[in-house]
């Protein structure tokens, strides 16, 4: 139950802190543990930085969806 709770975030979120933890080899939990703590302390602005990345990342990926479709044909 609690797997299937990570994963629907997981899917369905941005995406940030896999990222992060594929990039520098670092345990995923630990950076939410980053965030979570950060965004306490600096009232929100790991937050923002958050989402800023976020939304990089889907820009990013959706232009490697876009490159890869003109290449296919």
């Amino acid at each position: 139950m609690l797997q299937r709770i990570i994963t629907f975030f997981e899917r369905y979120s941005f995406g940030v802190c896999t990222y992060l933890g594929e990039k520098f080899n670092i345990s995923i939990a630990k950076i939410r543990l980053f965030f979570i703590y950060s965004s306490f302390l600096a009232v929100g602005f790991p937050l923002i930085f958050y989402v800023f990345a976020g939304i990089v990342l889907d820009i990013r990926n959706y232009i490697k969806r876009a490159h890869t479709k003109v290449t296919d044909l």
